[in-house]
């Protein structure tokens, strides 16, 4: 037998009393591709004992800390003739795959002449451990082909490869082999298949499958949580985090992690101070992944200043924790605070990546740091070694086209090493609707027509450009060309939220109950903001109709309805917050710069790019957006 407190680190072999010994040697017959090379003749490993039994081998498997271990004690097991004994196979073979030497695994298993459910179990999972999902399915097919009984752990490892690859074929497959089996009363394995369905997409038999489940565990609600906040229903996964609450499950941190990526998504404040109070009653410490969180909902929440509280709490931070702070000063357009960050990151010695730098590319973006970005893209290349992707090549050119510099972004774009696709032809007809440059904004539009004929926004952005240009004939066709394909436009829309309840304006909306206590402020406003000297700005009217039609059409946009409906809705003094689908338009840009000032009022507006933070007349972007 080994000695008990034997060494394996090094695989020194010591014996008590060994009756008899053998030479190290191997069979002849054996495969060479299923035994690794002899290990060197040292005195650890040049003899082994008869008497060692197969819980030997086992022991010795589990303290292997390397695969050079593993391979000496296959070794060993294949000269003893050990190899046979289906718990030391498998055993080696989980060794191999817990080690990512799933090669290694593989050739063993498959030339084991005897296979039970663990051998399956652990190829299976050592393949979804390495990431190679398409192998894992192709041995979950064999597994079923070999008249194996599935489990509760091989079904788990397939149906996350199902979700990895966005196979719902597949997984509708296995869903219907987890009846089959009576596995679907398994928390586990139903907590898997939720997963799945979410994870595809199919967010609707997700919850039909949780709602079936007799018992539901904390991974179970966690699934269904995220699942609804990634498939863009934030509001539903509030809502189940409260129900779970409510049923008296106790959520972990992971549990409030995508609780708190939810929050983000529906970008509402009160929420997310009520998950911070929750957080913080609960005692839940503020690790890496909780806390990076928290910073990303806080930033799109509104509050960067919270965000940036929620960062100095935190003992630990890595580098995408200092990669969101940096994100979250650039949409607020706070670009040298995130410039002074990404200082105080180097000097604390943590090595930014890829990530890091699109978000200070971005941040240069959003304020105009026009030199710095052009530093930070070269510092990237040649300090860091950090080749740009298509991500950093998207910011350079949103960075170049804002300020107006359009040949340099147009010579950039020949420069690129990688595939343009619909961000940087995108990033070139946004810059091209800000300055009127037709030609430019006719190649780029051109380009994502290509790249995306069905994606009606590209249309809509053209069409802007022909209208400010006057060129209506142009509007007319590009038009006709959406008609044609059945192509709508995006309808724009506003939501403000209001004693915990969110609601959505469209322009000219007049569904809402207190509609004409709306439509009065908006009067009230007005002449307030015309006695101030406001008029409407009608070159933001992109329709060919008369000048009083075009004000009347801009007091009637979404923003102005739901500022107006917060007046009325909120105390005075308070802090307006309101969320836009699309890109705020110039006109309401002013507006609520003026209503800022006259009602005394901070209106925070997240649009599709940024935050503005409107107060006494002024906006954070400094109007650079």
């Amino acid at each position: 037998m080994f000695e008990n407190k034997c060494n394996f680190s090094a695989l020194s072999l010591r014996f008590l009393k060994p009756r008899k010994a053998l030479r190290f040697s191997y069979y002849s017959s054996a495969p060479s591709s299923t035994i690794p090379p002899p290990p060197p003749q040292t005195l650890e490993t040049r003899f082994f004992p008869i008497s060692l039994d197969p819980r030997s081998f086992v022991s010795a498997l589990v303290q292997c800390r390397t695969v050079a271990h593993v391979e000496q004690v296959h070794a060993l097991a294949v000269s003893a003739a050990m190899i046979e004994n289906l718990g030391v196979a498998n055993k080696l073979v989980y060794i191999y795959a817990q080690h990512k030497a799933v090669s290694d695994a593989h050739a063993l298993f498959s030339r084991m002449a005897e296979r039970d459910n663990v051998s399956w179990s652990v190829m299976i999972g050592g393949f979804a451990k390495i990431g190679d999902l398409g192998s894992c399915l192709g041995i979950f097919k064999e597994f079923l082909r070999s008249g194996s009984r599935i489990d509760n752990f091989t079904l788990p490892f397939a149906l996350r490869a199902c979700r990895d690859l966005n196979s719902i074929r597949w997984g509708m497959e296995i869903h219907h082999l987890v009846y089959k089996s009576g596995l679907h009363s398994d928390v586990f394995v139903s907590a898997a298949v939720v997963d799945m369905y979410a994870k595809c997409g199919c967010i609707e038999d997700a919850r039909k499958v949780f709602d079936r489940m007799p018992l539901r565990d904390m991974v179970a609600w966690t699934v269904m949580i995220a699942g609804y906040a990634e498939c863009g229903n934030p509001e539903e996964s509030l809502i189940l985090f409260d129900k779970m609450e409510e049923e008296g499950i106790v959520p972990d941190k992971v549990t409030m992690v995508a609780a708190v990526f939810a929050c983000a998504k529906l970008g509402a404040m009160h929420k997310a101070r009520l998950i911070r109070d929750y957080i913080s009653r609960m005692k839940f410490s503020l690790n890496v992944f909780l806390g990076t969180a928290m910073i990303d909902m806080y930033a799109k929440c509104g509050s960067v200043d919270d965000a940036r509280e929620i960062f100095d709490e935190m003992r630990e931070r890595n580098v995408i924790t200092w990669s969101s702070m940096i994100s979250a000063y650039g949409i607020h357009g706070r670009g040298k605070e995130a410039l002074e960050l990404f200082t105080k990151m180097l000097q604390s010695r943590v090595q930014p990546n890829e990530i890091t730098f699109v978000s200070l590319l971005s941040a240069c973006s959003h304020a105009g740091l026009v030199d710095e970005g052009r530093k930070y893209f070269h510092m990237m290349k040649r300090d860091y070694l950090i080749q740009p992707d298509v991500k950093h090549y998207t910011c350079m050119l949103d960075l170049l086209g804002r300020a107006g510099k359009l040949d340099e972004a147009l010579e950039l774009t020949h420069q690129m090493e990688v595939e343009k696709d619909e961000g940087i032809w995108g990033a070139l007809l946004g810059a091209c609707r800000i300055h009127g440059n037709i030609e430019l904004a006719e190649k780029a539009a051109q380009n994502l027509l290509q790249l995306g004929p069905r994606n009606p926004g590209y249309y809509v952005l053209l069409s802007n450009i022909y209208a400010n240009a006057g060129r209506w004939v142009d509007v007319a066709n590009v038009r006709e060309q959406m008609n044609d394909r059945t192509l709508k436009k995006i309808p724009g829309w506003t939501v403000i939220e209001i004693n915990n309840k969110n609601y959505k304006f469209k322009v000219g909306d007049k569904t809402h109950p207190q509609s004409k206590e709306i439509y009065e402020m908006l009067k009230t406003l007005r002449e307030k903001l015309e006695l101030a000297g406001y008029l409407p700005d009608t070159n933001f009217v992109l329709h060919d109709v008369d000048e009083e039609l075009k004000a009347e059409f801009l007091y009637s946009h979404s923003e102005k309805l739901a500022i107006a409906f917060g007046l009325i809705a909120t105390t005075e003094g308070s802090t307006i917050r309101i969320t836009k689908n699309l890109r705020v338009c110039g006109d309401c840009h002013t507006f609520t710069k003026m209503v800022s000032a006259i009602m005394h009022r901070e209106i925070v507006v997240r649009d599709a790019n940024r935050f503005h933070h409107f107060k006494d007349g002024s906006c954070s972007c400094r109007d650079y957006w």
